[in-house]
This record gives C-alpha cells, sequence and structure tokens, in this order.
C-alpha cells in the first residue's frame, strides 16, 4: 500500500464519523489525528482547534470514535491480556531492576528525583543503550527519543555505553533522536510530535525527558505564576501519558529537588513539580548518593509495587550492581 493510498483510507475511516466531512477530516489529519484512537483520547477543545468545529460535533466524534474502538468498560480478563503486552527494559542492575518489577515498563511514566550528580541522567543513558539490544538481553531491539532540558546528552558517554555492550556506536547513535528544548512551551510541542515520528516509521519504545522541570522552573517564578505552570505541566503529563498508552511505549522522567524548610528530622529533599506530578506519575523513585560511591534507589510512589530500595554503581561501562 502507498503512502497515498495510506492517506485515503485514513481520510475515508474518519469521513464515516458524524460531522466529518472531507474538509474537516484534512484539517484533522493536518494536524495529527490521523487515527481512530488519536480522536478517541482527544479533548473537545483540542478538535476545535485543530478543525474549527463547534463543541458539540467536537463531542460526537471522540464519542464516534470510541464506540468503533470499543471503549467503554471490559472485564478484568481483558485488562490481564492487555497487561501481557506490557514489555520491560534492563537498567543494566538486577537490584533495580528488581525494584522496578523486572525493568522500566512500558505503557508506563516512570521518573527518578535525586539530586545534582545522583545518577539520574546516566541510568536514562543506559536505558537509550539497553532499549536497543536484543529481547533476550533485556532490550527491545528499537530506538529512544530524548528531550534534553538542560544540554546535557553527551554522544561521547553513549560512545562509551555502547562499546561496553559490544555495540556498534555508530548505530546506536542513529536509533537515538534528541531534540534539545529551549523552554517549556517548546518542550511541550516537542512532546506532542513523538507520536508523529513513530507514526513516521521510527521504531521507539522509549522516551527520556532529561529532566522534567528544569524549564518549567525557569519559565514561571512567583507564586502567582503556579497555577498557570500547573496547568500547563499536567497537559505535558497527559500527552506523554498519552503516548505511552497509545504506542506501548516506556517513559523515563528525570526530576529535580529541592529542600523542605519545615522538615527538621531525617531527608528534607522532595521532588519538585507538586502534586501534579505525584499524581501523574505511575512510578517515582528517589535516588541518592550512597557509601563507597554507590546509589541508592528507593520506590517512594507505586501503585502496585511494594516500597523498597535497591543500591548499584555508575563506572565507566555503566550501570550495575554494587
Amino acid at each position: 500500500m502507498t503512502e497515498e493510498t495510506k492517506k485515503e483510507k485514513i481520510l475515508d475511516d474518519i469521513t464515516k464519523l458524524p460531522g466529518v466531512g472531507k474538509a474537516t477530516s484534512e484539517k484533522l489529519v493536518s494536524s495529527g489525528f490521523d487515527n481512530l484512537m488519536s480522536l478517541a483520547v482527544a479533548s473537545p477543545g483540542e478538535l476545535i482547534e485543530a478543525s474549527e468545529i463547534t463543541e458539540n460535533t467536537a463531542k460526537k466524534i471522540i464519542y464516534a470514535a470510541r464506540e468503533k474502538l470499543n471503549m467503554g468498560f471490559e472485564s478484568g480478563i481483558d485488562l490481564l491480556k492487555k497487561a501481557e503486552k506490557v514489555e520491560r527494559i534492563t537498567t543494566g542492575s538486577k537490584e533495580v531492576d528488581r525494584l522496578l518489577g523486572g525493568g522500566l515498563e512500558t505503557g508506563t511514566l516512570t521518573e527518578f528525583h535525586g539530586s545534582y550528580a545522583s545518577g539520574k541522567s546516566q541510568l536514562g543513558y543506559q536505558l537509550a543503550i539497553n532499549v536497543q539490544l536484543p529481547k533476550e538481553k533485556g532490550g527491545l531491539n528499537s530506538g529512544v527519543i530524548f528531550l534534553d532540558t538542560e544540554s546535557t546528552f553527551r554522544p561521547s558517554r553513549i560512545k562509551q555505553l555502547a562499546e561496553a555492550q559490544g555495540l556498534d556506536p555508530e548505530e546506536v547513535l542513529k536509533n537515538i533522536k534528541i531534540a534539545r528544548c529551549f523552554n517549556s512551551d517548546h518542550q511541550t510541542l516537542l512532546a506532542e510530535k513523538i507520536g508523529d515520528i513513530i507514526k513516521e516509521g521510527f521504531n521507539a519504545k522509549l522516551v527520556i525527558i532529561d529532566s522534567l522541570m528544569a524549564l518549567f522552573r525557569s519559565d514561571y517564578t512567583g507564586r502567582g505564576t503556579l497555577a498557570d505552570r500547573q496547568q500547563k505541566l499536567n497537559k505535558h503529563l497527559h500527552i506523554l501519558q498519552k503516548l505511552a498508552d497509545m504506542y506501548n511505549v516506556a517513559v523515563y522522567i528525570t526530576n529535580q529537588v529541592m529542600s523542605k524548610p519545615d522538615v527538621f528530622f531525617g531527608d528534607p529533599t522532595e521532588a519538585v513539580g507538586g502534586n501534579i506530578v505525584g499524581h501523574g506519575i505511575n512510578i517515582r523513585c528517589y535516588v541518592r548518593k550512597g557509601k563507597k560511591g554507590t546509589r541508592v534507589a528507593k520506590l517512594v510512589d507505586s501503585s502496585y509495587l511494594p516500597e523498597s530500595e535497591a543500591i548499584f554503581k555508575i563506572t565507566p561501562e555503566g550501570i550495575q550492581d554494587a
């Protein structure tokens, strides 16, 4: 099937929905709504902005797409079958894999937060290598999409890690799509473009955001801007969750921390982003420096994994068990 034939079929499928004519379907497709799933998980506001239709028409389109995909209630058995499609990427450390229930999970947002030099980015680099390994070695034989918000991505480190795994560094780097984000709006826009990259044929099973809050903290300063910041942050996390659900990709997020002034005993460190980030991310881990050059990762939030800790180390060859 040629690209032109594919496009005609997509337009035909969308035109069959109530309230969608040829002109509207072309506007929707050009805005990225080129399949029923993308329409079913969209909000009325997104469709209105994309195709200049009324709110009632937008709602009808969304409901019709959901009915065609049978997105109503389903049994626990159906969910169990869906769970069988979940895949995992090894971190390079058996202990950290155990902490995460077997490795970094597809369809899930996983956050590692900690102070500078705690190892968050290094774990991201390692995952960018490991996802390219064959499945029997803990990978998914696929590529990576990397959003760099702090200008920390270093090809030389990727090359070093690839050589340690016996991989061709040039081929590994070709399988990583990197974008430098310059502000929070740019970061959100690039996240929206990830779906297009995957639809165009790039086989990605891992999205890395390093780091989530750096640009949001820079763009929104003072209490007066907090509500706007949290609203945009919430939208950004929903975009990432939609990507994880639609394309069964794993999303690895690093996050900065702050010190809580009202904590007098114990570790005052807390991830930034507030309740929006706390509610929007599926698995959250706190990573800190341990003794003798080790790192300690602690699972602090998950709906199905028990709280636990894992000790690992960062070596020139990558992430390893301590």
